[in-house]
């Protein structure tokens, strides 16, 4: 009887893993049949190029003043986007700027995803959790997130180090209800009835069968957090929260432009078009695997 489940369970497994596979190849095929993300892939690839070899690509010093070289405008001789107003080149500054972005995008949605990922599957699995971790999720909810960042970075003090924790606390809420979601409708699923008939523990079952199955919503929370938290970084930075001077953040440089609108506008539009680019990158990034890991999808 026994040795009927375990085979049962390891056929059940093996089916599992087969129709991943199976997943992984479909869902590629999807995604790069969508031209929008596929343009959202490419404008990804280059900021994260422009971000490992920054030394390379930036033409200057990004915070080196110059005061004879001050408010070139865009195509200038040896300042191919001009220069602000302390005559620091903006190319090399948005080049150093794409660094920061994805960093501090990268290291608030890590630690996001990880709080929200260990509660949202501590209170779909466990139901006496459930209703203490919903309850501290929904008073997070409570707060406006721009306003509970705003307030984190209040108490913790200003800094993109702060800037990333606070976003990460901001991202942890609805990390955990979406992966509740999630682990609500795997959880009571044939073959993890049998992992528990079979004596599985529960760390093996949550680790093992249940989380892999969440993973396609938990990817695509991330890849469209990104975006947010890229632009939160900048809001927060524009508000001077975030980067400070003479940091070539993309939020802190349209700050600093702003006073310039009339005179030099390069200092203001060049930085915003950079954060829209990837912002957009990002959002059609998040949508076309949105779709893409979609079942009922039609990949002709």
């Amino acid at each position: 009887m026994e040795t009927g489940a375990a085979v049962q369970t390891g056929q059940a497994s093996a089916g599992v893993r087969r129709k991943k596979e199976k997943m992984y190849v479909t869902t590629i095929k999807r995604l790069l049949k969508n031209k929008l993300a596929v343009v959202g892939l490419i404008i990804i690839v280059i900021q994260v190029l422009m971000a490992i070899f920054a030394p390379w690509l930036a033409t200057h010093d990004p915070v080196k003043q110059n005061l004879a070289a001050a408010e070139l405008p865009v195509f200038s001789d040896g300042h191919w986007l001009g220069t602000d107003n302390y005559g620091r080149d903006i190319w090399s500054r948005i080049v150093y700027g794409a660094r920061i972005s994805l960093v501090v995008g990268i290291v608030s949605v890590s630690l996001g995803l990880i709080g929200g990922v260990a509660l949202g599957l501590l209170a779909g699995y466990y139901k006496k959790l459930d209703g203490l971790i919903m309850r501290i999720v929904d008073l997070l909810f409570a707060f406006p997130g721009i306003l509970l960042a705003m307030l984190i970075i209040a108490i913790l003090g200003t800094g993109l180090i702060n800037v990333a924790i606070a976003i990460s606390i901001w991202s942890i809420p609805t990390c955990a209800r979406i992966v509740r979601g999630s682990v609500l409708s795997v959880k009571n699923r044939e073959y993890i009835l049998a992992m528990k008939a079979l004596g599985a523990g529960n760390a093996r079952i949550i680790m093992k069968h249940i989380l892999p199955n969440c993973l396609a919503p938990i990817i695509v929370f991330a890849t469209m957090r990104m975006a947010t938290a890229i632009l939160s970084t900048a809001s927060l930075s524009y508000l001077g929260l975030g980067a400070q001077p003479p940091t070539p953040e993309w939020g802190a440089m349209i700050a600093a432009g702003q006073a310039f609108m009339w005179t030099s506008p390069h200092m203001t539009i060049v930085p915003g078009i950079a954060i829209m680019l990837v912002v957009f990158a990002f959002n059609v990034v998040g949508d076309g695997l949105r779709d893409a890991l979609d079942p009922n999808m039609d990949i002709n």
